[in-house]
């Protein structure tokens, strides 16, 4: 099992994980990730969650991962491969866990206990992690949320989210990939192709690997299975930042992300991003590789010009246009594997979903990862 998992993560030897770990394996930067609940006690994430430091008030079984997508994202972050378990792009990264209880969970006793997300992440900004990595989305804005990221931005967090998945169907705007402050994720291959089911919209701001990217089959934890989805891609982007802000401690989350925005791969203009694709294929080795890597001012949002116009989908169309008042939706299809098998996840009152999709890609991409050159979106 060990072997061919690893030698599925296409994506380390695209980006070039050997040379970018002689320089940062992300030592020194904790990772909170908000989802299903994330295993501390597979192989791969033995002595690698910290979950003594999730408070308990917001800590109700954070170790208990009740559909495996949870420890999956934590393992494709911070997994440091033991026994062929899955490698993290930054295995010297802790990740401190966070459990939501999806709508598709049927304990009704423990989703009461469960808590919401704006207090897990007003728990986050209060706490010494300097990344949250949220693989989770619904097509509903909710104005305690958005006040608990500002929160958040306050206190110098960097926050990642999956766009979502049901391009092919709705292409909704997702939250909290939409809202401020949030670095919305889309789903590219190896050969820089978004994929198909991939949301967008001016709200995607970065592209990472997504498509056949190993994951926990489910959460019995016995086999691995190829999934689809910006939920990998956002775990992976989460532990880029690791890498850059463990190699540059005194950075902030303005200047972390800066600098991925930065050397993203693209062949369009830095200041029109894609609809599908934002500024860019995630590079951190660009960044790891130049050590006199000059960073904006600190306090200089890389993000300002989406943060000032508002978010809208490819057509241009706003959160206003929501169907908000009718009951939430979880998404069409959870994670789809190579075994066959599929979960549908989403949140009790919140409705969140556990992203995943099927294996379709829509070619935007000019290039792979080895040469990162992509062609703008329409």
């Amino acid at each position: 099992m060990a072997a061919d998992v690893q030698s599925g993560q296409w994506y380390l030897s695209a980006m070039h994980a050997d040379e970018m770990w002689k320089v940062s394996t992300g030592k020194g930067v904790k990772v909170a990730v908000v989802d299903t609940g994330v295993n501390a006690d597979t192989p791969s994430l033995k002595g690698q969650v910290l979950a003594d430091e999730v408070p308990q008030s917001v800590g109700f079984k954070a170790t208990e991962d009740y559909d495996g997508h949870g420890t999956s994202m934590a393992e494709l972050i911070a997994g440091n491969g033991a026994k062929g378990g899955l490698k993290g792009l930054a295995p010297g990264a802790k990740i401190v866990p966070y459990r939501l209880a999806m709508k598709d969970f049927n304990n009704e006793s423990e989703k009461k206990k469960a808590p919401q997300l704006s207090a897990v992440i007003r728990a986050i900004a209060d706490s010494d992690v300097k990344i949250i990595s949220m693989s989770i989305g619904e097509d509903i804005e909710r104005p305690e949320d958005l006040a608990a990221i500002k929160y958040a931005q306050i206190r110098g967090k960097l926050m990642f989210a999956a766009t979502g998945n049901d391009a092919q169907e709705k292409n909704l705007i997702g939250y909290p990939a939409a809202y401020p402050y949030v670095v919305g994720v889309a789903a590219s291959d190896e050969s820089g192709t978004v994929g198909r089911f991939s949301e967008h919209g001016n709200y995607v701001d970065l592209a990472s690997p997504g498509l056949d990217v190993p994951t926990w089959c489910d959460n019995t934890f016995r086999s691995y299975c190829t999934n689809q989805g910006t939920s990998q891609a956002t775990a992976i982007a989460s532990a880029s930042a690791a890498l850059i802000w463990s190699a540059h401690p005194d950075w902030t989350a303005n200047q972390v992300l800066a600098s991925l925005i930065d050397t993203a791969g693209r062949d369009w203009a830095k200041d029109n991003p894609s609809t599908y694709l934002g500024y860019g294929l995630i590079r951190p080795r660009k960044v790891l590789e130049n050590a006199d890597y000059d960073p904006v001012p600190a306090n200089t949002d890389p993000l300002a010009k989406e943060n000032a116009t508002g978010v809208t989908d490819d057509k241009g169309a706003s959160p206003s246009a929501s169907t908000s008042s009718q009951p939430p939706k979880a998404a069409s299809d959870g994670q789809t594997s190579a075994a066959g098998s599929s979960s549908k996840s989403a949140a009790n009152t919140t409705t969140w979903m556990a992203l995943g999709a099927a294996a379709a890609v829509l070619v935007i991409g000019g290039g792979a990862f080895a040469v990162f050159r992509t062609r703008r979106g329409a």
